[in-house]
């Protein structure tokens, strides 16, 4: 995963590079300039290309192996909508560049790879902090429930932003087919729900590191520990749909590119760690009161 995780930053910074000569493009511009850049343009795209199919194949493995392993099985999984992004972002990419005529979204297709590929190693290296131990199991018991919201909310927040992904991209291409590609990008990379899938792993990780770094808990510092991790969990998991309900009115009118759309998943991934991370601060580096209130106002609720 390190390995695919820093193929696809080293490419997405070169494609960057090369997308630039795009965004300086203007009608304003000088005849034989003009020339001169769309010339670069094409040299650009090109190699953009090549860059990019590494990242779509290797990179990318993962991401096909589980949308395709579930679709077997019959079920829907959170790569199918990643695989979506992938393929409608680069193929007409690739088209356009094969013809010499159009926009091409590699730069999208990069950025959007490369941070998946960082918060899929976030939630990794979350995973890898889990102990053993009667507190570790009701940690991991707790998880299974967490878990089953999650994908439940996941699954029926992505099944219906593809829907309106490809309403707003039909709505485009009638009244200006220019931006329908360009839209439908970028609301199908919102739509990739990789801060809620993050938002149980991480909250659970800083459950397990907590417990292991005070060397064990007792039953009642879990039980405390058990409903901040709760709360954490429902925090990051319905904040992140939040999050992109309130990017999606905007990409699907337009003012949303699809690499400033791979920056908003990018953004609400960290800010799931981070708030993981908070837990772990609280309830590892605080004293014997932070733990006590916990368990006074559970008693309370009571």
């Amino acid at each position: 995963m390190l390995a695919r995780l820093g193929l696809a930053w080293l490419v997405m910074m070169q494609v960057m590079m090369f997308a630039f000569p795009g965004y300086l493009r203007s009608e304003s511009m000088g005849p034989d300039n003009l020339a001169l850049l769309d010339r670069a343009i094409v040299l650009m795209n090109w190699l953009s290309l090549i860059l990019s199919i590494p990242v779509i194949t290797y990179c990318s493995w993962p991401v096909w192996k589980g949308a395709v392993g579930r679709m077997r099985q019959g079920q829907v999984s959170m790569d199918l909508p990643v695989a979506l992004g992938i393929v409608i972002a680069f193929v007409p990419s690739a088209i356009s560049t094969l013809v010499g005529f159009g926009e091409v979204y590699f730069e999208s297709v990069s950025m959007f790879v490369a941070f998946l590929l960082t918060a899929r190693y976030l939630e990794l290296c979350a995973r890898q902090s889990i102990g053993d131990g009667a507190s570790h199991d009701v940690i991991e018991a707790l998880r299974s429930r967490l878990s089953g919201q999650a994908n439940r909310v996941a699954f029926w927040f992505v099944v219906a932003q593809l829907s309106l992904a490809f309403l707003a991209g039909a709505a485009w291409y009638v009244f200006e087919p220019g931006h329908a590609l360009a839209v439908m990008v970028a609301m199908v990379v919102i739509s990739c729900p990789c801060a809620m899938a993050m938002s149980v792993p991480t909250s659970i990780a800083a459950a397990h590191a907590c417990i292991s770094a005070r060397g064990g808990a007792t039953p009642h510092e879990v039980n405390t520990l058990v409903r901040a991790t709760t709360k954490v969990s429902n925090q990051s998991l319905y904040g992140s749909v939040a999050w992109h309900l309130l990017v999606t009115p905007l990409a699907a009118i337009g003012w949303v590119a699809p690499w400033l759309a791979a920056i908003t998943m990018l953004l609400s991934s960290l800010a799931v760690a981070a708030n993981a991370w908070r837990l772990y601060r609280r309830y590892t580096y605080s004293d014997s009161r932070v733990w006590m209130d916990g368990v006074a106002q559970q008693g309370q609720g009571a």
